[in-house]
């Protein structure tokens, strides 16, 4: 049974889970002084990084695609009609119609007619895409999924997660359809009717975040150096002229020094208000974005995760008071964040096999544009490597090998120590977060 300080008021479990330690650095009278709020204050401007706004563009066009791929695939005659594409326009975040852009695509979706109404426009797979199809499949693992789902339950007060928010991160976190079969976790219902995903047991051998798995040999076996820079450390990605401010350097070394709590253990001991909790916020939303296939996720989808992650109310300020982890973007009418150490010049530093095909796609639909109607012919199928393209992801982003630091607009004022987090008016970010995060 779960705790009665951790328990969801409107969670069901019959399962006993263990729960890790509560963090043991705010009882002791040495961490008294961290109850307060002791960091420099610094505000930074909001600077435009048009590469990885590229990557947004252009992931969401691979999303959609593949979100329409999928609905092909669950109907039953194996098309979709145009009149079944209206209440697709704002689950698949497009700034097109849906119709428009499957014709755009002719490399993935085939013209059909239906066997019913011949004039009605319908779309089909095209074999490119039923190959593509069949090497998504063969990449999702059920175990890795599995695996990334329970981590994420691990990090809820009452281990256990809304069906609607988990299916909303289906496409981010990789799963397949069928994510629920598992032996880690099942499904239950609360009092309100709404089914839950509930972890089964504890698996201390998941409870390990990203950051320090990076810094095991130097958790094992520190050496004076190690210990001098401090044993877990974020790494830091400035935009054009913030990394070399003498109060960003400063600021950083403060936030550096405090200690690092996993977002595994449990922090009903922190004081809300303290720059110990704000650090282990900042590690919270880390290991989430550390858990998606592509290191990044939409603002509207944490928000379901706000209140089982202990977030605070107004967590987008940490997105925009940490630019050297986080990048905050607008670009396709919606708010995306992305941690900046998941990239590099335009590319994914550790892509995952289910992003490897998921860049096919694009190669495919850029084959399309090109060359329309022929873009098929053009196209090498092959089962074992489909398109022949296996191994070439450096042709198919060319568009986007560019370095972070050539494409941040430069602070206007990078030559001074005075420096904003956004201008005063007429600015897009505080538009689109003034509503209801700011």
């Amino acid at each position: 049974m779960l705790s009665k300080n951790n328990e969801h008021p409107q969670a069901h479990s019959t399962m006993k889970i263990t729960r890790p330690p509560p963090c043991t650095l705010i009882p002791t009278p040495p961490f008294f002084f961290l109850s307060c709020r002791s960091l420099t204050k610094v505000r930074l401007k909001w600077v435009k990084n048009r590469g990885l706004d590229h990557i947004i563009d252009r992931d969401t066009g691979i999303k959609a695609a593949i979100l329409l791929k999928d609905a092909i695939k669950r109907s039953p005659s194996s098309l979709l009609p145009a009149r079944h594409l209206s209440p697709l326009q704002k689950p698949l975040g497009l700034t097109i119609p849906v119709l428009r852009f499957l014709r755009r695509y002719p490399t993935l979706f085939l013209p059909s007619s239906h066997p019913r109404f011949p004039s009605l426009p319908s779309f089909s797979l095209s074999p490119a895409a039923l190959l593509l199809d069949r090497q998504e499949s063969a990449a999702t693992s059920s175990v890795d999924a599995s695996h990334r789902l329970t981590r994420l339950l691990m990090m809820s007060r009452s281990r256990s997660l809304p069906l609607p928010t988990i299916h909303s991160l289906r496409y981010d976190l990789g799963l397949p359809a069928d994510f629920a079969d598992s032996d880690l976790f099942h499904v239950s219902r609360r009092s309100d009717g709404i089914p839950c995903l509930v972890l089964n047991s504890w698996r201390d051998d998941l409870a390990v975040s990203e950051l320090q798995r990076r810094h095991l040999g130097t958790i094992n076996s520190p050496s004076y150096r190690d210990l001098k820079r401090m044993p877990i450390s974020f790494p830091m990605r400035f935009p054009r002229g913030y990394g070399s401010m003498n109060k960003v350097k400063a600021w950083m070394e403060e936030f550096h020094r405090l200690p690092y709590i996993s977002p595994y253990e449990d922090s009903s001991g922190i004081d809300p208000e303290s720059d110990l909790m704000e650090k282990r916020v900042v590690g919270v939303l880390h290991e989430v974005l550390s858990l998606m296939i592509h290191k990044k996720t939409k603002r509207n989808y944490l928000r379901g995760l706000r209140e089982e992650l202990n977030l605070p109310h107004r967590f987008t300020r940490v997105f925009t008071r940490y630019p050297g982890i986080f990048y905050l973007s607008l670009k396709c009418k919606t708010t995306t964040l992305v941690l900046r150490e998941g990239y590099e010049r335009g590319k994914l530093v550790e892509p995952h096999p289910i992003a490897l095909v998921r860049n096919k796609y694009y190669y495919v639909m850029r084959t399309g544009v090109l060359y329309r109607g022929k873009g098929l012919t053009r196209l090498a199928l092959e089962e074992d490597d489909p398109l022949g393209i296996n191994g070439s992801e450096d042709r198919m982003g060319e568009e986007v090998m560019v370095s972070d630091a050539d494409e941040e607009e430069e602070c206007e004022s990078a030559g001074s120590d005075e420096c904003y987090e956004m201008s005063s008016s007429g600015s897009d970010l505080e538009s689109d977060l003034g509503s209801d995060e700011y």
